[in-house]
């Protein structure tokens, strides 16, 4: 597998970036070595428990052992301490951190238009389409369009069909909370069980169609009822991954209090935490209806610029250039139902 660097856009700076990709050496063995050549170990090192296996002895064992206390772990990674909502002699694992709370409300500040879809995720960002006409069309890569879905989910797989997604590429260092991106009302909730393939960039262009492959939770929302935000219906799919031990469903309108599944006839309000990835990196896709979403002008001219190393390129045959985007800034305008 080419290992070459991977960079990305902060949309924040403007400023490219490499990023760090955790435990790189092992996932291109294991996607490249293992699963040509051992493709039973490959099978079980991608299950349930092989990846819970992995993610201890990466993130829990490994990194315990390099760290003093907290504040190194969260120096090395990054984190803001000022924005952790518990105090730092409680999160005193690699988990702890991995799963902290954060003052949303304050530091991820949420966009005022009703109209605003937002991000789900402090996450790296690709957008595309569906339709063959689109400027961002993108042949099936990172999923197979009704395996995601469900081939027996007819009524989703008509309502999406022609439309637009956006995957959000979480890694180990972000805040792990993923947040709605829309107002609207459940109307489907449902999951689907698979297995824990990597998101590295690497191992996805590696391995044809991952994130329909893995488990996942799908969330559908209809954005067009009385105090949402007008666009259309949005599915939001939470993919687990390699490392990835658990999703859990925790729906809060009041900060992380009293958390729920968001089960189908609730309202969800707009940036609220809606579920966690307990630990490791994974993935959310968000799917939108045709012509019910234009997105933001930066993203679209980041994802095709020039001389940017990514990865994905590789894959692709073109540049396809992830964008580093904030939990619940906004990322698109829904657009209205034209008659």
């Amino acid at each position: 597998m080419n290992t070459i660097a991977h960079h990305y856009i902060d949309r924040r700076t403007g400023e490219i970036r490499e990023e760090r990709l955790l435990a790189d050496r092992l996932i291109n063995f294991i996607y490249s070595g293992l699963r040509e050549n051992a493709p039973m170990v490959f099978k079980a090192l991608t299950s349930a428990r092989g990846s819970s296996l992995l993610g201890y002895l990466n993130f829990d064992s490994t990194l315990r052992s390099r760290i003093d206390s907290p504040r190194d772990l969260m120096v090395h990674w990054g984190v803001k301490e000022e924005e952790c909502l518990d105090p730092l002699r409680t999160l005193d694992t690699p988990e702890k951190i991995f799963t902290r709370r954060i003052s949303y409300w304050r530091c991820r500040p949420l966009p005022p238009d009703r109209e605003a879809v937002v991000s789900p995720a402090d996450a790296r960002m690709i957008i595309g389409s569906f339709r063959e006409t689109s400027a961002l069309f993108l042949k099936d890569k990172f999923f197979d369009y009704a395996e995601l879905l469900g081939a027996d989910k007819g009524a989703w797989l008509e309502a999406f069909a022609g439309g637009d997604f956006a995957v959000f590429r979480l890694t180990p260092d972000k805040y792990h909370y993923n947040h709605t991106p829309v107002a609207g009302r459940v109307a489907d909730f449902y999951e689907i069980d698979g297995d824990y393939h990597s998101c590295n960039p690497g191992a996805v262009v590696h391995l044809i169609t991952p994130y329909s492959k893995n488990k996942r939770a799908l969330t559908i929302m209809d954005t067009d009822v009385p105090g949402g935000t007008g666009a259309g219906l949005v599915a939001m799919i939470e993919v687990a991954a390699l490392m990835v031990g658990d999703i859990q469903q925790c729906y809060s309108s009041d900060e992380y209090n009293y958390p729920r599944p968001a089960l189908p006839g609730l309202f969800v309000e707009k940036g609220l935490p809606k579920s966690l990835f307990r630990p490791g990196s994974s993935t959310v896709v968000l799917l939108f209806q045709k012509d019910r979403l234009a997105f933001d002008q930066d993203l679209i001219e980041n994802q095709s610029a020039l001389g940017v190393a990514s990865r994905f390129s590789l894959g692709f045959g073109r540049p396809l250039v992830e964008t580093d985007v904030p939990v619940r800034s906004r990322i698109g305008l829904a657009r209205p139902v034209i008659h």
